[in-house]
């Protein structure tokens, strides 16, 4: 997969991106980030300026058309697939981060200030996607937690292909808790179940207790999954 990310400042991602996994997805060839600046594609490109003020009046300032459509073409082809990532836009889950990293080139365009001009998402974004129902300083950290996501199911990135399908949120539910060395720990001990090698029991402890945090915690998932 081919994730070209665009926004005002490239420099934001040099951590997020060069450890950990998404390190060695990328020194694999399983996913290649690039990035671009916005401000490359300004019509004033003595001052680089790409944003104005919003017709009709308001607080703040907007991207303006010309260099985010610009932007977005100078990378596009026939199997791009462009992402805004916006707090109006479609929320993002585990099963739609499945769809997309089926996609071959992902576009993402990061928003700052109060956003876009609607004129350039109407032109070139296929569809907006929220990491959540709040507002960011700007789509960067957005962008970081979508690549994030997505890439864990990109064939080959995870380890072990069955980590993912047990996931929290696969199932329509929460994962189960789990417990490794040493068996008591400040005096609290491994649930007994786990010991006894019983991988059925065991497979049916977990699929309670996972179904008890979800009903606990997230009541309107567990409405999804069904009674225990």
């Amino acid at each position: 997969m081919i994730v070209d990310i665009l926004s005002l400042f490239p420099d934001y991602f040099q951590g997020p991106f060069s450890v950990s996994m998404l390190r060695r997805a990328q020194e694999k060839g399983l996913l290649e980030i690039r990035h671009r600046d916005i401000r490359d594609f300004s019509d004033d490109p003595k001052h680089q300026r790409v944003d104005d003020r919003p017709f009709g009046g308001g607080p703040g300032m907007l991207l303006k058309a010309g260099p985010v459509v610009r932007a977005i073409r100078s990378v596009r082809g026939p199997q791009s697939h462009v992402i805004y990532l916006s707090p109006q836009g479609k929320p993002l889950t585990a099963a739609f981060a499945g769809e997309i990293a089926k996609r071959e080139h992902l576009v993402l365009l990061c928003g700052h200030y109060e956003g876009v001009d609607e004129r350039a998402l109407q032109l070139e974004v296929d569809e907006e996607v929220s990491i959540g129902d709040y507002v960011l300083t700007s789509g960067c950290a957005a962008a970081v937690v979508l690549v994030d996501v997505v890439a864990r199911f990109v064939p080959g990135v995870i380890g072990h292909p069955d980590a993912v399908e047990e996931d929290s949120f696969q199932k329509g539910r929460f994962d189960a808790p789990h417990f490794t060395r040493p068996e008591v720990f400040e005096g609290l001990g491994v649930p007994p179940v786990l010991l006894t090698g019983n991988h059925a029991e065991i497979r049916k402890w977990r699929e309670q207790e996972a179904c008890k945090k979800t009903a606990r915690v997230r009541p309107e998932l567990y409405r999804n999954v069904g009674e225990l």
